[in-house]
């Protein structure tokens, strides 16, 4: 039934013009969250200025318009965890995922029965798009063993709230086409050619469309969130846009008038397309008039891939080191700090990378801009996390949350105003690739595990991770780096914490209301 519905709102109102309205200052601001796909802290310039040396213009620019938070972290350090989070308000590990993402063709992991946010937002008269990366499942149409790509995909974005979608699946992941709301565009009839297979494109083999194109991904994106935003913006009704960004993700192919522009390798011309990318929307919102009244967050979904900004002459140079070229191609952490012997650190001062328990896992850029409301050049050093998302929409339109619904989301809209410094947060909890738990309570962070939780050395189940302490704490105001093990002087701050920790999984929550 809320499939119907939501398709018949589509078919009668998605691509119909309506006449302008005056402009209302009370009106419900639309809502625009741009989510990038392992962009690193330090990727964004203005956030690591002297370690950083990819241009990002137009994130600057956002940067010195609005807020910039300066501590907030995707509650997991891959990429579907952390999406779940922010469309429900609650921590990934609460789900049925306990570790990894999504393989290809997965179940749904958000069922038809959760709150998202898309659904609170609509309940309160918005309009809802989901455009880019969704990668939280569908329920896969079959003829026998065989995906039957000509029916209806149930299970996708348009169960979760959202009235139209467009985008990839997973861009590395088959099929190799796009989805419009809840069918293929095209059959996907023809495998993925072998060459754009590995060598940091495609992950899975599977099959596509005739004469796909990598590097056509992020452009048709981006071209339909600006047509989404020059249609919406001249109804009646707000709009609440969710951009998840491919970028700078696998496949790393950038269009070809971005190739070379960074000169430190594929990778870091991927990340100028993607704020390139970002730039497009934010114009899109100008021309069409709308930007005043329209609430902009841009974050990642976690920390830097550590195989990145590697091209096939620092392969060479890795084979001419010793390593195979297979061996290179797993090489993941010499590959990443190749990138950093050229002077650019993605994870600026933190520990780690994508998959970590450690921040470079899960510290992430956060832009914040709401004309009349945000003050340009402001920042936060407030802990906050992606999962806030749901209840600062609630906050903002006034709705209150039901108990069973964003159990772990608190409102940033008092940081947002300028008017409260007092931390939001009892604490904030994260997750790594591998399952492993991290709690953060003011400038405490309990690890609880001997290593890195992910990709990272020393890896779990590694000799060296076997000789080090069950657990990890630090002091992240005198050690951001992570590097200085304080759990033998400081017992009662580990002992605290992790009842804290074993307190909000048997309340279900770690906000105010009933257990869950």
């Amino acid at each position: 039934m809320k499939l119907n519905l939501i398709r018949a709102v589509i078919a009668s109102s998605f691509f119909l013009p309506s006449c302008s309205v005056a402009k209302n200052e009370n009106a419900k601001p639309n809502i625009v969250f741009i989510l990038a796909d392992d962009l690193g802290y330090g990727d964004v310039h203005c956030l690591n200025p002297e370690r950083g040396l990819i241009p990002t213009p137009n994130l600057d620019g956002l940067a010195s318009q609005g807020m910039t938070f300066t501590e907030a972290h995707s509650s997991s350090a891959v990429c579907t965890p952390t999406r779940y989070s922010i469309l429900t308000g609650r921590y990934n590990w609460r789900s049925s995922l306990q570790k990894g993402v999504l393989g290809v063709y997965a179940k749904p992991l958000i069922s038809e029965e959760r709150l998202t946010v898309a659904d609170l937002l609509k309940q309160k008269g918005y309009t809802t798009a989901c455009i880019g990366k969704w990668h939280l499942g569908w329920e896969w149409p079959k003829k026998g063993d065989e995906i039957d790509f000509t029916q209806a995909i149930q299970g996708g974005p348009l169960a979760a709230g959202f009235e139209y979608y467009f985008g990839t699946d997973v861009p590395n992941y088959p099929p190799y086409c796009f989805i419009e709301n809840d069918h293929t565009v095209g059959i996907p009839s023809v495998p993925l050619p072998d060459s754009l297979l590995g060598n940091n494109l495609a992950s899975k083999p599977g099959p596509g469309l005739p004469g796909w194109r990598l590097e056509a991904i992020l452009p048709c994106l981006t071209e339909k969130a600006s047509e989404y935003i020059s249609t919406q913006a001249k109804k009646e009704k707000p709009f609440f846009l969710y951009f998840a960004l491919t970028t700078p993700h696998t496949p790393l192919a950038p269009s070809k008038e971005w190739q070379g522009k960074s000169g430190l390798g594929t990778y870091a011309d991927l990340v100028m397309e993607t704020d390139w990318a970002i730039g497009e929307v934010l114009s899109a919102l100008d021309k069409a008039g709308v930007a005043e009244n329209t609430l902009v967050l841009v974050a990642s979904d976690n920390g830097v891939a550590p195989y990145v900004g590697v091209d096939s002459k620092q392969l060479k140079h890795l084979e001419e080191k010793g390593y195979s070229m297979k061996e290179a191609e797993h090489k993941g952490m010499q590959r990443y700090k190749e990138l950093e012997a050229m002077g650019h650190y993605s994870s600026s001062i933190f520990r780690g990378h994508k998959s970590d328990i450690w921040d470079g896992g899960h510290r992430i850029p956060l832009l914040v801009r709401w004309p009349g409301k945000v003050k340009a050049g402001s920042s936060s050093n407030q802990l906050v996390s992606l999962v806030d998302f749901m209840a600062t929409c609630a906050d903002i339109t006034g709705t209150k949350i039901p108990d069973n619904a964003g159990e772990d989301c608190v409102s940033l809209l008092p940081i947002l105003l300028g008017k409260s410094t007092k931390p939001v947060h009892e604490a904030v909890v994260f997750h790594s690739i591998n399952g492993s738990f991290a709690i953060q309570q003011g400038q405490w962070k309990l690890i609880l595990c001997p290593d890195s939780g992910g990709w990272g050395d020393p890896t779990p189940g590694s000799k060296e991770a076997e000789n080090l302490p069950g657990v990890q704490l630090y002091d992240m105001n005198q050690d951001a780096g992570e590097q200085f093990n304080l759990y033998a002087t400081h017992p009662e701050i580990v002992e605290q914490l992790t009842k804290l920790l074993e307190k909000y999984v048997a309340d279900g929550r770690t906000t105010s209301g009933a257990k869950q």
